[in-house]
């Protein structure tokens, strides 16, 4: 398994996930990567961020990892996947990837750190700018799937 994550300015750290996924997990990463991500990112200490309603996510364990950390959430509509800009990132990650036909986990990995680099910065700034407007169609559809 493997996180991400970006901002308008571009992508940063491409982190492997080792065994199955869990809250406890989830915030260790968060401890190790996700501060540093944002200073490589030049974001500061007031960033708000934004994840879905998985469960590792909700649980109250992490909520209270992010309130211990002053950390600003985006609440979460349940099944809003018109608002999850990173799963665009992952599907372009995915095609530049399966294009170079990696032969074995090793080589996968470092092709998708590779790849992970040639994700162009304006593709990033473009999703971060499109939020409002998928806001406004997810309520103009009352919930329902929108073009995004």
């Amino acid at each position: 398994m493997l996180w991400g994550c970006f901002s308008a300015a571009g992508t940063e750290r491409l982190v492997k996930i080792e065994g199955k996924r869990n809250g406890a997990k989830y915030r260790e990463n968060f401890d190790e990567n996700l501060f540093q991500s944002a200073q490589d990112l030049r974001l500061g200490r007031r960033f708000t961020f934004q994840q879905n309603n998985d469960p590792k996510h909700t649980a109250k364990t992490t909520q209270e990892w992010f309130h211990n950390k002053s950390l600003n959430v985006l609440e979460w509509p349940s099944q809003s996947l018109d608002l999850t800009r990173i799963e665009h990132l992952w599907r372009d990650l995915k095609i530049a990837v399966q294009r170079r036909s990696p032969s074995n986990l090793t080589e996968l990995e470092r092709i998708c750190r590779e790849e992970r680099e040639n994700l162009p910065k304006y593709r990033c700034a473009k999703l971060v700018a499109s939020y409002p407007r998928r806001l406004e169609a997810v309520i103009a559809a009352k919930g329902a799937s929108t073009k995004y």
